[in-house]
């Protein structure tokens, strides 16, 4: 495209180059922080993060650099009203998409990378967007993995003391907090007793002082953060790995890649999250305090608030238990444990569902009670087309192993031939085995109530168990079943002043505390908390992560190795993947050499971890390390971190306000607790960028069409050089839909600075947006206006020092700066912008415009289009050095004051005319101007009928006759 400009056109392509250059020459946008060379204390800090992408082969498309230049904007108006700006940007390189995209294009993970984050870093240096470079992170480099190691081994090396109750630096109150690991084992050095679940684990009644250090391990095991547990993961054997829930569909597909996923027990390296579940719930909405002791609240969309809540799911009920029989002899052969958060409904529990990994159902484990032979009088329907129970308890734990979170979905069991007793009625109960039972929630196992759960209703509908109504005085469901609050009925059914369990006639919350009492007393139960949340299974079976600081002693334990673990470098790193669920478990890093894989400890040769961490692990601590990108000592210097945090505005895709969010709270607690960091939250600001949308075009097959390729002929979308029509959709711009155009092919056509305006001016930052043509060009109108308006076709300011201003202009002029100062500070550019299009539009008669509003229009313009204004500035010589470095302009609130105003006059309701008064007329004055009206006369004909005369002051008129 040629870089000449029409005659009284700018040309964009050298400016917006020229000013790039010059920004990064001039180091413009570094922030010192304390301690550095130009560091100023008296100035106040302002932290504004993006989330940082993953370097993608396909890099950016128009959707999304809207959040950065968000987040540009912002920036670029704290600095100018004097504030030390930390605005900096890297690159989430670890993880699955990388590797995938590796995988798939047979390169390197390391050599793609690379090339992912020049290509990414290039665009996003295109946009003029105010980062401080020198301070970028690359999550895959050494330098900043072997700090993200250092952090796992603090978790790895702490327990969570849930009893202790302490008081921060602040002064605010905590229950529960993070200690080391090495406190606890001075506890039982100490004579500390062992618990009851400690001696489960060791099988032995030896005192500490008595047991191998093997067996002492396994015991702190059970208290650190991190530790190791066989547990119930989802296992996509495509991927070669596992998966967080977050990370597999409704459908039981991994979210990436689309493979089945399957549950199958492993063992894995865990998050101790539950730990931190009460903490992470309340801190939503608890008064904290920032580093100067200043109260704040955490100011999220309410709806991710909400999400986090969901997510981590507090419930409140009771933990129950109840006998399991043994199928042979009906005695009590164990307990099996529930939690409910309805105890009132205990009468009504007519089965028992457990989840298909339960150990009651499983051969190798010693709890497996699944009889031989089918219980007489077993029905058909329970036993699932099974000849024999354990072969059909086997094949149907096989045939769910797919997970799948699908509430939807039908509800299917097999009775596992054993039997419960119902601890307040003693009625015997049958034990299924059913797919909406989860292993992670509670014991994996529920008592069933049919008259008032849905998923157990149509259980026992479909199986033909016995349903009881307990509570009435609400309305049922048209299927049967009721869940809310109201009166307890056959509890127990016939009354009986001996059953302890009688809470007949009482209502819902009252039947409940009486129900936890009873069992307490009958040592059956107790009140209990529960939630939703599970701890984090931290470990993947891949290649490109960071590998774990962590070997195994030959003794069998797992003792921590001084970071960094560099990541070896392998040729052949692909997982081993199979369509098969059974295929064991391999990860890539068991190719490495031995001089990697075996580590000396203490003179005993141990064999590293050979896992490697999720891809969340580098994001859960990503902003400490912009504070103190290149320090070699510490992973953040604290000084500097006591002055940057928390981070004040944190902007970002709502499709992260589950995984990323939580897991980087729980670390920040997590480091608090231990005094690495001084803030309780890390982001006190949230905001959620909307989506960009566009349309996308198929042909006759369903394959996208790339928009490039599509033209219109008669209003019809058509494929270039086939001419064959196409079928159009509406709805997100992304790689797969080919409907995403890269942002530097717009910005050479039409201009960064028109690009960075259209992305804000398309309506409000928080809503979803369609991108359209005819509207970029609109921008692009506004911007050669204020070209025009200000330079002439030579390339001379049209600026005068001594050009009177008018009355009503410099009134606009302080409307606008208080216009666009208010909805910079909320967020919304779309109404600054369109402030900024009405002065500029004002100016349009004027031969040249007054000094006093051109530093004013190009200063408010600048963190919008920062190219153009920096060009005329610089051209009109409106002050000493670049436009970036000015001060923001204030205004002046009796100037943007209107003289006169227009207000409407109603009549009855209706609107029947309007007049034009000074501000702040006094309602006498009014009423005469009013009545005096000819407009008026015509429906208040006798000022006698005039029962209300109202004058709302400079709003409105309301005459009620």
């Amino acid at each position: 495209m040629s870089t000449k400009s029409k005659k009284g056109q700018y040309n964009f392509q050298t400016i917006e180059t020229k000013w790039r250059s010059h920004w990064e020459e001039e180091k413009t946008y570094q922030t010192p922080g304390p301690g550095d060379p130009g560091f100023d204390g008296s100035k106040p800090k302002c932290y504004i993060l993006d989330m940082f992408p993953y370097p993608s082969g396909a890099g950016l498309h128009i959707g999304h650099p809207k959040g950065y230049i968000a987040s540009d904007i912002y920036s670029r108006y704290k600095r100018m009203q004097g504030f030390n700006v930390l605005h900096p940007m890297g690159f989430d390189s670890f993880g699955l998409p990388a590797e995938q995209y590796a995988i798939e294009h047979n390169i390197h993970p390391a050599t793609v990378t690379e090339q992912n984050i020049d290509a990414m870093r290039s665009q996003l240096q295109f946009l003029g967007l105010s980062f401080d470079w020198t301070r970028e992170v690359v999550t895959s480099q050494a330098s900043y993995y072997g700090w993200t190691q250092w952090i796992f081994a603090q978790l790895f090396d702490s327990y969570f003391d849930a009893s202790e109750v302490w008081e921060d630096g602040n002064g605010s109150q905590i229950k529960g907090r993070a200690k080391p690991i090495a406190d606890l084992e001075a506890q039982f050095v100490a004579g500390r007793a062992l618990s009851a679940t400690d001696r489960q684990i060791l099988g032995t009644e030896a005192a500490w002082s008595a047991l191998t250090t093997a067996q002492q391990q396994a015991v702190l095991n059970n208290y650190r953060l991190v530790y190791q547990q066989n547990a119930v993961v989802n296992w996509c054997p495509g991927l070669g790995t596992v998966l967080a829930n977050e990370e597999v569909t409704n459908e039981g597909r991994s979210e990436r890649g689309d493979f089945p996923v399957y549950r199958k027990p492993l063992q894995q390296w865990t998050m101790r999250i539950t730990a931190y579940a009460e903490r992470l719930l309340e801190d939503l909405d608890f008064a904290l305090e920032d580093r100067n002791g200043a109260p704040f609240r955490l100011d999220w969309p309410e709806p991710i608030k909400r999400m986090q809540c969901n997510w981590i799911g507090r419930s409140e009920g009771a933990e129950v238990c109840f006998d399991v029989l043994d199928p042979q002899s009906d005695a009590v052969a164990g307990q099996l444990p529930v939690f409910t958060t309805r105890p009132d409904t205990l009468f009504g529990a007519t089965f028992m569902a457990i989840a298909p990994q339960h150990p009651l159902v499983d051969p190798a484990g010693e709890a497996y009670l699944v009889p031989s032979v089918w219980p007489d009088g077993t029905p058909e329907r329970w036993k699932g087309g099974g000849e024999s129970i354990r072969e059909a308890v086997a094949q149907y734990i096989a045939q769910v192993a797919v997970s799948t979170a699908d509430e939807t979905k039908e509800k299917t069991g097999v009775f596992s031939g054993i039997y419960a007793r119902n601890p307040v009625n003693g009625q015997k109960i049958p034990i299924f085995v059913a797919d909406y039972v989860n292993m992670d929630y509670g014991a994996g196992s529920i008592m069933a109530v049919p008259a008032h759960d849905e998923r157990d209703f149509a259980f026992a509908t479909a199986y033909n168990l016995d349903i009881v109504k307990v509570v009435t005085g609400g309305e049922v469901k048209g299927e049967g079943w009721y869940a809310g609050e109201g009166t307890a009925i056959n509890s127990p059914p016939v009354r009986s002043g001996d059953n302890p369990y009688t809470i007949n006639g009482s209502a819902t919350v009252e039947a409940q505390a009486q129900i936890i009492d009873a069992l307490v007393a009958q040592g059956r139960g107790q009140a209990e908390v529960n939630y939703k949340l599970r701890d984090w299974t931290f470990a993947r079976q891949r290649y490109w992560g960071e590998p774990f600081p962590l070997a195994t002693h030959p003794d069998g334990y797992s003792v921590a190795v001084e970071p960094p673990v560099l990541l070896p470098d392998l040729e052949d790193f692909r997982p081993e993947t199979s369509d098969d669920p059974t295929h064991p478990v391999s990860p890539p890093l068991h190719r490495a050499e031995t001089e990697w894989t075996t580590v000396e400890i203490d003179g005993m040769a141990c064999q590293r971890e050979l896992n490697v961490m999720p891809q969340w692990a580098g994001s859960c601590w990503y902003y400490l390390r912009f504070i103190d990108p290149h320090n070699e000592e510490a992973f953040c210097d604290p000084a500097k971190e006591g002055y940057f945090m928390p981070v004040d505005l944190y902007i970002g895709g709502a499709e992260h306000a589950v995984l990323h969010l939580l897991y980087a709270r729980f670390w920040h607690k997590a480091l608090y607790d231990l005094g690495h960091v001084s803030t309780p939250e890390p982001f006190k600001k949230l905001f959620n960028q909307g989506m960009m949308t566009a349309d996308a075009f198929q042909d006759e097959r369903g394959v996208y069409i790339d928009i490039r390729e599509v033209e219109f002929r008669d209003g019809e979308p058509v494929e270039k050089g086939t001419g064959k029509v196409l079928r159009r959709s509406f709805g997100k711009m992304g790689k797969r839909y080919k409907n995403g155009l890269p942002p530097e092919e717009v910005g050479e056509e039409f201009g960064v600075d028109t690009l960075r305006l259209y992305e804000m001016y398309m309506g409000p930052l928080e809503a979803s947006a369609p991108w359209n043509m005819e509207g970029i060009r609109g921008m692009q109108r506004f911007l050669q206006r204020v070209w025009r308006n200000f330079v002439d076709s030579d390339r001379r300011a049209k600026i005068g020092e001594s050009v009177a201003l008018a009355p009503d202009l410099e009134r606009k002029l302080h409307q606008t700066i208080q216009k666009v100062t208010e909805d910079i500070e909320g967020l919304r550019f779309n109404t600054a912008i369109a402030a900024l299009i009405e002065l500029n539009n004002q100016l349009v008669s004027l031969d040249e415009v007054p000094q006093v509003v051109a530093k004013s229009f190009l200063i408010l313009l600048a963190p919008f289009a920062p190219h153009i204004a920096e060009e005329i500035w610089e051209l009109a010589s409106c002050g000493r050095g670049d436009l970036s470095r000015q001060s923001w302009p204030e205004w002046d609130a009796a100037k943007a004051t209107e003289d006169m105003i227009v207000v409407p006059i109603q009549v009855n309701g209706k609107i029947r005319g309007q007049v034009e008064v000074p501000v702040s007329t006094e309602e006498d004055a009014i009423k005469s101007l009013v009545l005096d009206m000819e407009s008026i006369q015509k429906y208040v004909v006798d000022e006698t009928a005039i029962k209300r005369f109202i004058w709302v002051p400079d709003r409105i008129v309301n005459i009620v006759v």
